[in-house]
């Protein structure tokens, strides 16, 4: 999905730059798709980050937008006959899906998005599964996601409240067939063409695109807009009553 997102702002005439963990496939992807530059960073270590902020900033002081798309899912089953509870590969799940994009957040916002004249954007990538936990193999991939969901919600009131020009936007997929379920005994079975019930990702980015166009401050896609619109109407109808200014 990241590599997607950054063709279709490429396409729009915007430079984009790329960050993962590998760099043989950061350097063939940003060739691949025309992108700006590339960078090696693993968000799951905190503690590289404010060093790679600074060198990003350094290098790139005209940077507008953050996409937090990195994050992985590791299927654990607590107990049973399929018992695969890895605490060590769960805490590296929370890292990722978690720290990394809180202290991006946060440093770039308080380092130099809250200092442009004509604002900026940050779009966390979300799942359905922080909005209702259906896929229980997940407990701890839909609980980070629970927490991406909430945190970005009260980011984007944070940022309203400051009068600041920094829009907060969630995108949150529903099942879409990338390679998120590589962890899994077959990475293929969230594969439309395995016969999956998901989107292909030409499929989530079509509306994707058009969430963006319609400038809103959460996208979904497919099946994730009953689950999104439940959410908004019910819980998120009263959240936005007690914080209103």
């Amino acid at each position: 999905m990241g590599k997607a997102m950054a063709e279709s702002l490429i396409k729009k005439g915007k430079k984009v730059l790329i960050a993962g963990r590998s760099e043989d496939k950061l350097k063939s992807t940003a060739k691949e798709i025309g992108a700006e530059g590339y960078y090696v960073l693993d968000t799951g270590k905190v503690s590289a980050i404010p060093t790679f902020v600074d060198k990003l900033l350094s290098e790139h002081p005209d940077l507008d937008c953050l996409i937090n798309n990195a994050g992985v899912q590791r299927p654990f089953q607590v107990l049973g006959p399929d018992y695969s509870f890895d605490l060590s590969s769960a805490d590296e799940e929370i890292d990722i899906n978690i720290r990394g994009p809180m202290h991006l957040c946060v440093l770039l916002i308080q380092k130099h998005f809250s200092k442009l004249d004509d604002g900026a954007v940050i779009m966390n990538v979300s799942s359905v599964l922080g909005f209702n936990p259906f896929s229980v193999i997940n407990p701890n991939y839909n609980g980070t996601k629970a927490w991406l969901h909430m945190f970005t919600t009260n980011l984007r009131t944070q940022m309203r409240d400051a009068d600041s020009r920094i829009k907060v936007i969630e995108i949150a997929p529903p099942a879409v067939g990338t390679d998120l379920h590589r962890d899994r005994t077959n990475p293929d079975d969230n594969k439309k063409d395995k016969g999956a019930n998901s989107l292909t990702v030409e499929e989530f980015m079509e509306e994707v695109e058009e969430g963006w166009k319609q400038d809103l401050d959460t996208v979904t896609a497919g099946p994730g807009k009953k689950i999104v619109g439940i959410w908004d109407e019910s819980l998120g109808s009263i959240y936005h009553d007690m914080t209103k200014k």
